[in-house]
């Protein structure tokens, strides 16, 4: 037996502004998928990012809890060049997502930012600092 790694779940309680808020980071969910209580987009090189509401996963789950605190967890999103890490924290925060950290240089050689989805999920966005030779 050897299980692979298929697929990164996140559970949240707005299907429909979850799906807007990947869909604006180039996440293709199909149409509809704002309506439904499960949601599923391709990711590169096979994997899957699902979406569950609450309520589905209460469905088989009766006693879940969402989580209390945030930090546990966060997506990691490359992005081409610094400019545009802070452009999409900008583009995001000005449409009124959270922003929880601010696009700055990082002590790693990273352009860094974070922001959160509707259900406070860390959205990383980062970019090298130098390109690779």
């Amino acid at each position: 037996m050897s299980p692979r790694f298929d697929a990164i779940g996140l559970v949240v309680s707005d299907m429909a502004a979850s799906v807007t808020f990947y869909r604006r980071l180039g996440f293709a969910f199909p149409e509809g998928a704002e309506r439904e209580p499960h949601a599923e987009a391709a990711l590169p090189g096979g994997l899957r990012l699902m979406l569950d509401t609450e309520e589905t996963v209460r469905s088989f789950r009766p006693d879940w809890q969402g989580p209390s605190g945030g930090g546990r967890h966060s997506l990691a999103l490359r992005c081409d060049d610094a400019a545009e890490v802070d452009g999409v924290y900008t583009e995001l925060v000005g449409s009124g997502y959270t922003g929880e950290l601010k696009p700055w240089d990082a002590f790693w050689g990273q352009r860094y930012a974070v922001v959160q989805d509707p259900d406070g999920h860390g959205v990383d966005l980062f970019a090298p600092l130098t390109k690779p030779y």
